[in-house]
């Protein structure tokens, strides 16, 4: 489950704010002009466009498995009125933020004094 902490995070970046504004643009674009972009991958003006997206999203965020589904879907009819590429750019950045936070180990035994002594051992 995401959080909204999660995503203010995600929004910090310039690379990550850029990347949603290109997905909302164009997922309101062919919600807008649906129309146009009915057909799915009957359409060249919703191919291009896709294409697009999806080249631009790679060079801003970097390569990312979950833009290859994505631009599939897009190519069923229909599919344009969810928002793919958001929901993949929403994906794609707090999975990086969340990648990026520090693990927390439990602590080391031996620097705690859990070891058991070798005297007591025998």
């Amino acid at each position: 489950m995401m959080l909204m902490p999660d995503l203010l995070k995600a929004l910090k970046s310039p690379e990550h704010r850029w990347a949603w504004v290109v997905a909302i643009v164009a997922d309101a674009l062919q919600v807008g002009a649906f129309p146009f972009f009915a057909w799915g991958a009957l359409s060249p003006a919703d191919d291009v466009i896709d294409l697009v997206v999806a080249v631009v999203l790679s060079r801003i965020l970097g390569w990312h498995w979950a833009f290859l589904p994505t631009l599939a879907a897009e190519l069923i009819p229909g599919v344009d009125l969810f928002p793919t590429w958001t929901a993949a750019v929403l994906y794609v950045t707090v999975q990086r933020i969340r990648s990026k936070e520090p693990e927390i180990l439990p602590p080391d035994p031996a620097s705690t004094g859990m070891l058991p002594n070798r005297s007591q051992q025998k």
